[in-house]
């Protein structure tokens, strides 16, 4: 082979070493990914449950789901018979306690006092009788005409009708005066106990009546018509549209000094626009998260951290579970 033809050989060689170079960082360039780092986020919103204090049977759903409630709104109806009876009891019992501290409060009926006082003026008559009586005797015993006898059962005769004239008396002045106070505070109580009871069962009542608390949207709606729910069991799902963020589960190493008040631009693919956000909560989501550790002998791992931010401006449209990309 001549010196030309070695030549030739090793100029093809490297020609062909090249070329399959430039192929294979052909194919790597197309073939490895070249995404752009990015961080993954979802809109949530604040939510809140309706639920009831009373067991019951739904009677009416008067919102279905997506629809927007004020504060107020009827939401749902529950028929409950058991707290309408209940009310009825309790009514009753008010008016039976209003009735026993109204007669504490006005004493004894007229015809109680009139008799009381005919009794008295009965027995004070009977002692005036007895008081004269004695003392004639006592002017015979004195006379020597009666025995000492005699005088002592005139005398016994008027101490008696004496002290029932004075029972009399005090029987007359109870009628007037009517009942002790710690009768009528007594009966006082009993009506202020009944009134709670009462109050306590109209609570119930209202609670028969869902209605919305704050502003919202119908997110979920549990039970249907006609099955029974149990106290505080959920009747809906409302959410607070108001209140709306971006979660991000961001490892530790890709913070790159993120904290809580700064600001970023996240894009939101379903608008295809940027917004702007502000971190308003941070914490790590402890050892149960997803980690990785930075080498392979595992010197120390990396946590993630659960990052919440909101936008800096309204932004319309933004609805839950909608994706939130912050790239790198």
């Amino acid at each position: 082979m001549s010196a030309k033809q070695q030549h030739n050989n090793i100029l093809l060689a490297i020609a062909g070493f090249v070329a399959v170079v430039a192929i294979v960082a052909l194919i790597g360039y197309f073939t490895f990914d070249r995404s752009v780092d990015q961080i993954e986020g979802e809109v949530e919103v604040s939510e809140y449950r309706v639920s009831s204090k009373v067991p019951g049977r739904i009677l009416e759903i008067r919102v279905k789901e997506g629809d927007y409630v004020r504060v107020g709104d009827t939401l749902a109806i529950i028929d409950a018979p058991e707290v309408w009876a209940k009310q009825s009891q309790a009514k009753s019992a008010e008016d039976a306690a209003s009735a026993m501290s109204e007669m504490a409060q006005n004493g004894a009926r007229q015809q109680q006092i009139q008799g009381a006082f005919q009794l008295w003026q009965q027995a004070k008559a009977g002692a005036e009788v007895s008081k004269k009586t004695y003392d004639r005797v006592q002017r015979l015993f004195d006379e020597g005409v009666l025995t000492a006898q005699k005088r002592d059962e005139a005398l016994a005769a008027y101490k008696a009708m004496e002290a029932q004239e004075k029972a009399a008396k005090s029987q007359y002045d109870m009628a007037v005066a009517g009942a002790r106070a710690e009768e009528k505070k007594a009966a006082a109580a009993q009506v202020n106990r009944a009134k709670g009871a009462v109050q306590e069962v109209s609570s119930y009542i209202r609670e028969t009546v869902q209605r919305a608390q704050m502003e919202g949207e119908v997110s979920n709606i549990y039970p249907k018509v006609g099955e029974l729910v149990g106290t505080g069991s959920p009747i809906m799902t409302i959410a607070m549209m108001d209140d709306i963020w971006g979660t991000f589960n961001v490892r530790e190493d890709r913070l790159e000094g993120m904290k809580v008040g700064t600001e970023f631009t996240a894009f939101s693919p379903a608008f295809n626009k940027e917004i702007k956000m502000k971190v308003f909560y941070m914490k790590d989501q402890g050892s149960f998260a997803v980690w990785k550790a930075t080498k392979t002998t595992g010197q120390y791992d990396l946590k993630t951290f659960e990052v919440k931010a909101r936008p800096t401006e309204k932004f319309d449209g933004l609805r839950p579970g909608m994706s939130l990309i912050i790239k790198n």
